[in-house]
């Protein structure tokens, strides 16, 4: 009866699960670091002729470059290496990373420390272009780092361009009302002076008529 209770309370608790996935996607998904290239222009480690190069983020394992000895030469990656990836970023979550030379005596010589970020990588191929002086040159890839910010951009983008539509569209109506009421005022007193003349017309008329009716009571047209 026990066993029983687990087969079904398993299959109910991966569907469970499934579903809650589905319902946040991207919680758990990470953004995978590459490195695409790198160039060192100065070692640290003198009593070896081949130094060991390390990547390394805190509370990770190490990554050893095992290609990179020389200075003053281009390596280039494909991404697919044994060694690859480089670490692998939470969402808008920072890491302390870094660039080392291991050291047989002391401790490790350090090329470079600092702060990996996702919105390090640009779109839209998602590079990040790290180097110090007289240190190294390095070329590092995150595609999904740039993804959210790359929909965020349109999204900005279609933002501004519906922003500036709208701009067009209110003065364009404003521009129409605004000829309208001008061909409405125009009109109006247009109408305005032709009653006024018919109106002075008709009152002229009136009083001619008015100045012969005059004349006929008192005879003078007769008399003229």
């Amino acid at each position: 009866m026990i066993q029983s209770r687990q087969r079904i309370s398993f299959p109910v608790r991966l569907l469970v699960g499934a579903i809650f996935l589905c319902f946040l996607p991207g919680t758990f998904s990470s953004k995978i670091v590459t490195l695409e290239s790198i160039m060192l222009f100065n070692t640290h480690e003198w009593l070896v002729s081949e130094p060991t190069v390390y990547f390394h983020c805190k509370g990770e394992n190490k990554t050893v470059l095992p290609d990179v000895k020389k200075t003053q030469f281009l390596y280039t990656f494909k991404g697919a290496e044994s060694w690859q990836p480089l670490t692998e970023l939470p969402n808008d979550k920072c890491k302390r990373c870094g660039l080392y030379e291991k050291d047989s005596i002391k401790s490790d010589d350090v090329f470079d420390e600092w702060e990996l970020c996702p919105d390090d990588f640009v779109a839209p191929d998602g590079i990040y272009l790290r180097s110090k002086e007289k240190e190294f040159n390095a070329t590092l890839s995150c595609p999904q780092c740039v993804s959210g910010l790359a929909k965020a951009s349109r999204s900005n983008d279609k933002g501004g361009d519906d922003k500036g539509m709208h701009v067009v569209l209110v003065i364009l109506i404003s521009a129409f009302v605004s000829t309208v009421s001008i061909i409405g005022v125009v009109a109006a007193y247009r109408y305005w002076l032709r009653k006024k003349r018919e109106q002075e017309q008709a009152r002229f008329l009136k009083l001619f008529e008015e100045g012969d009716d005059i004349e006929d009571e008192l005879g003078l047209g007769h008399v003229i």
